[in-house]
């Protein structure tokens, strides 16, 4: 990792449980009134949110005030515009990791963990009051209490070349996930197909959605590790008919290999990465998308302190 000189801090979040509850309800007050009209209470709602709040002051009290910031939210990540020496503070759970890779190309990202006793801190590992001692550290001024990773992605061509990345997977199938027709064509052959869906993931996303179809398949030993340079990819309830076959539902894409899947979906194909739908790929009939492992990786500061 290159070391930086007078980086500016991109601070991501993501809008809370209780943000979402006031903007359908309008107010604490109707929101509290809905939440009791279904035996629910709004007090697990409002300490998430403090805790949020809190983290994210923390961090910004942390820095000095004349260090150059700016603060996005999830939801405006595919209309900002990152610059070359940015370091990125996410302040959330591990996805919201996930959710600023896709858009980086090489800087840097610190994972804060505004709570762990609610968040596993695979990837958001860094304490909020430590935030500032990462971008320190980036700059060459503070002792080794941090460690840099290198983790792989994958990467969405379409045929019209168009590009999606993701940390932890891609996905390519119908956008109500119902049955989606196409030809798969992998290293090992093709086949026509009928299914929910493909999931392309990395060693990083062995730990989320990838995970979980691959233990039911008893395949949880064949994933990637989060540096090695491949990705997994698994076929979601493939239909075996007199037209599609379910031969081909595994398989390792190392780097340089790649898996082709050409649709016939008419207007419902879609193509997304990390779980953010809308920003997507439309794969109608004839179209077709190619997934490999991207040349792009996350640099992802890690803490290494008590």
């Amino acid at each position: 990792m290159r070391e930086l000189r007078d980086p500016r801090v991109v601070i991501v979040t993501r809008r809370s449980p209780l943000d979402a509850l006031l903007e359908q309800h309008g107010t604490l007050g109707q929101a509290t009134f809905f939440l009791q009209t279904r035996q629910q209470g709004i007090e697990r709602f409002l300490q998430i949110h403090a805790t949020q709040q809190q983290a994210v002051a923390e961090v910004q009290r942390g820095l000095p005030a004349d260090r150059r910031r700016t603060r996005v939210d999830r939801d405006e990540l595919d209309r900002f515009v990152f610059e070359p020496d940015d370091v990125v503070v996410a302040v959330g759970q591990d996805g919201l990791v996930a959710n600023v890779a896709k858009y980086l190309d090489g800087q840097p990202v610190i994972g804060v963990n505004p709570d762990r006793k609610q968040v596993e801190g695979v990837l958001s590992t860094v304490p909020p009051q430590a935030a500032w001692a990462g971008v320190q550290w980036l700059m060459g001024q503070r002792k080794p209490t941090f460690a840099h990773e290198t983790r792989t992605m994958v990467e969405a061509r379409s045929d019209d070349g168009l590009v999606l990345r993701g940390l932890n997977e891609v996905f390519v199938g119908h956008r109500t996930h119902q049955s989606a027709i196409y030809t798969l064509q992998a290293p090992e052959g093709a086949e026509r197909q009928s299914s929910s869906g493909l999931i392309i993931s990395t060693g990083t996303g062995a730990t989320g959605w990838a995970r979980s179809i691959a233990r039911q398949r008893g395949l949880a030993d064949q994933l990637p590790g989060p540096f090695q340079p491949a990705v997994a990819w698994m076929v979601r309830e493939p239909w075996p008919s007199v037209a599609t076959g379910c031969e081909r539902e595994f398989g390792l894409l190392p780097a340089g290999q790649v898996l082709r899947v050409t649709s016939e979906m008419g207007d419902g194909g879609t193509v997304f990465a990390d779980g953010i739908e809308g920003d997507r790929i439309e794969l109608g009939s004839g179209r077709s998308v190619s997934v490999q492992v991207s040349d792009r990786t996350l640099a992802l500061l890690t803490w290494q302190g008590g």
